[in-house]
């Protein structure tokens, strides 16, 4: 009850952002069901990077995508880890015209597993996966300019 009141004193904006990125992160979901050799073409350019200036879009703007699509992600009925979260905030920086690169990295865990990453840059800012990157040895890119 008290996460629905706090809802409906968001205002309009946010709750857009939240809609969408709810719904950019249901298509991200299903397009982790394919082959990622078919998936990767429209990730953006492979084994590229966008810059790391600061150019367009306000550091507010990206914030907001960053929180919507964290807390969306949190109330899916589907996984929404990593690299479903990078794919929807990428979608969501490319329907406002805002250029971004996706990581994709490989690490080994405590007890020597191999495991995955994803993260998603825009400009010098990090919106999703920031969170222990830098543990990950970058095996992939992607840059996805507008």
């Amino acid at each position: 009850m008290k996460k629905i009141r706090l809802f409906l004193t968001m205002n309009k904006e946010i709750k857009k952002l939240l809609f969408e990125s709810y719904f950019y992160l249901g298509w991200a979901r299903i397009l982790k069901t394919f082959p990622f050799a078919k998936v990767a073409p429209s990730l953006g350019e492979q084994m590229q990077e966008t810059t790391i200036s600061h150019k367009q879009p306000s550091k507010q703007t990206l914030s907001n995508i960053s929180q919507a699509i964290h807390m969306a992600s949190r109330y899916t009925l589907w996984e929404s880890q990593c690299l479903v979260k990078a794919i929807a905030a990428m979608k969501m920086l490319e329907r406002r015209n805002i250029e971004s690169t996706l990581y994709l990295g490989t690490a080994k865990d405590d007890a020597g597993q191999l495991i995955a990453h994803a993260w998603l840059r825009s400009g010098p800012f990090y919106i999703t996966g920031s969170e222990g990157m830098e543990r990950f040895t970058i095996v992939n890119k992607f840059a996805k300019n507008v």
